[in-house]
């Protein structure tokens, strides 16, 4: 067992699937409850300067993914819709020239309310654009004002009727355990959601994290039990979609590629200020950090931080992705996304089912209903070495991958 604490003691026998994620940090206003990097813009945004330091990163990492081509393209941020169809088609058309895309490969950007119009969305399809997750977070106008968004119910409505004019594939994203929220209109949300006839839904709850507004301020926010209530109604009420992940709920053909690259423990490069990114080699796993501030991204490519997953924190990372899916996950992945034997979390599994979180067979291991209501709990038993409840360096990055 000694060499499985070596950082370079994994063996994959077969590289992952490889996505890429590009990060646009600018917003018009930053959200109280935002703990994304994110930054208010002023002025004019850098588009072209930009763009051209996101290939350029891009290019700084194409030597560790030779031949490898991409599932799957995710423009996040921010507010990536504040920049021009141009840029975004100056993006898209860089990263086709220096990586290949698989035929029929997801591309999504985020757009909030607000922030986009009907000839943008048109503009965004054009460059290649063919997916379009749109920040809705309520249709309650006291809801959008507690959250600090500047968007009205109307115009996020106005907002997904013009993009499903242009895309087939749309997500709107929701939040639940609002400040001052009840049952009666978190219902009401997720009714229109479903009503609005979007393949995608992404709803999760309000959590105050720290480094934001709301952690200095704390608003009142619904109790857990409450809370728990609208969790089990959302499933209830989104019954016509498939209830795949945590959060994510889609129509049949609609899950989000992207995503579940993710959480099938796949590999990303991560470009642009703050991004961060995970990349597989047969003796080794890896992750890699941009600098957060777009300033100094602009000056300088080079990344922050290079490293080398320990083995010992494999199993935990794997886990804290792969246990979101509601099916679970075949049992073989785990050593071929890992290169770490299945037998080394035995004792975890054990004890996750014993305590009526886990179930498995020879094929799948999934979480159960409690472990899907109690993930934390169940996640807690696949650290390592680590203050239960918390995983330095671990969760920072997770919470870095954009779910919507």
């Amino acid at each position: 067992m000694k060499v499985l604490e070596q950082p370079g003691a994994v063996r994959l026998a077969a590289l992952p699937p490889l996505a890429l994620y590009a990060h646009v940090p600018w917003c018009v206003r930053k959200c109280p409850y935002c703990d994304f990097n994110s930054h208010e813009r002023s002025g004019e945004l850098p588009q072209r300067e930009y763009v051209e330091r996101l290939l350029a990163d891009l290019e700084s990492l194409l030597p560790s993914v030779w031949g490898r081509r991409l599932t799957s393209v995710f423009i996040g941020g921010g507010t990536p819709s504040l920049f021009s169809p141009a840029s975004i088609d100056a993006l898209l058309a860089g990263v086709r020239a220096r990586l290949t895309l698989e035929p029929g490969a997801e591309v999504t950007l985020e757009a909030n309310p607000g922030a986009v119009e009907a000839a943008r969305f048109r503009g965004f399809r054009e460059a290649g654009v063919n997916r379009i997750s749109i920040g809705v977070q309520s249709f309650d106008e006291r809801m959008l004002a507690a959250l600090g968004r500047i968007h009205s119910a109307d115009e996020a409505r106005r907002a997904i009727e013009a993009a499903r004019a242009s895309f087939d594939n749309v997500n709107i994203d929701l939040m639940y355990g609002l400040p001052g929220q009840d049952a009666a209109m978190a219902r009401a949300d997720i009714e229109e959601a479903a009503r609005s006839g979007v393949p995608h839904i992404s709803a999760y709850q309000l959590t105050i994290e720290p480094n934001t507004v709301f952690w200095s301020k704390p608003p009142q926010l619904p109790e857990h039990d409450l809370c728990a209530d609208m969790q089990v109604m959302i499933e209830e009420t989104l019954n016509q979609y498939q209830h795949y992940e945590t959060s994510a709920f889609a129509k049949p053909g609609h899950r989000c590629r992207h995503n579940l690259n993710y959480w099938e423990f796949g590999d990303y490069l991560g470009i642009g200020a703050g991004a961060h990114g995970k990349l597989s080699f047969p003796d080794r796993i890896t992750r890699h950090e941009r600098a957060k501030q777009p300033a100094e991204y602009l000056k300088a490519a080079a990344a922050v931080e290079n490293r080398v997953i320990p083995v010992s924190e494999l199993p935990f990372e794997f886990m804290l992705n792969a246990l979101r899916l509601v099916e679970g996950f075949p049992a073989a992945l785990f050593e071929e996304r890992t290169g770490v034997p299945l037998i080394s979390v035995q004792r975890q599994l054990e004890k996750a089912e014993k305590r009526g979180l886990l179930e498995r067979d020879w094929k799948r291991i999934r979480p159960s209903a409690r472990g899907g209501r109690f993930l934390n709990e169940l996640l807690e038993l696949f650290l390592s070495g680590e203050t239960p409840g918390r995983a330095p360096g671990v969760p920072a990055a997770a919470r870095a991958i954009r779910i919507l």
